[in-house]
C-alpha cells in the first residue's frame, strides 16, 4: 500500500473513531490514531483468521475498528 493511501485511510479512520468515541482530536492526531489503528486492527484480523479482500473499504473498516479500540483503551487508562 502506498504511503499516501495509508495516510488517507488513517485520517478517515481516525476521524470516524473520533466521532464514534465523542473525542476531540486534531487532524494530525486523527491520522496517527488511524495509522496505528490499522496496524492493531490488521493484527487482530490476522489472529482471528479473518479473510478480507484487501480493498479500500476493507482496509478502512479494519483501521477504523482498530482506531476505535485505541481511543477506547486510552480513555479507560486515562480515567
Amino acid at each position: 500500500m502506498s504511503f499516501i493511501v495509508w495516510i488517507v485511510i488513517g485520517g478517515l479512520a481516525g476521524y470516524i473513531a473520533e466521532k464514534v468515541t465523542k473525542s476531540d482530536h486534531g487532524l494530525l492526531t486523527n491520522i496517527i490514531i488511524g495509522m496505528v489503528g490499522s496496524v492493531v486492527g490488521g493484527y487482530i484480523a490476522r489472529v482471528l483468521n479473518l479473510q478480507l479482500a484487501g480493498g479500500f473499504l476493507d482496509q478502512l473498516v479494519v483501521a477504523t475498528l482498530g482506531a476505535i479500540l485505541l481511543v477506547f483503551l486510552y480513555k479507560q487508562i486515562k480515567k
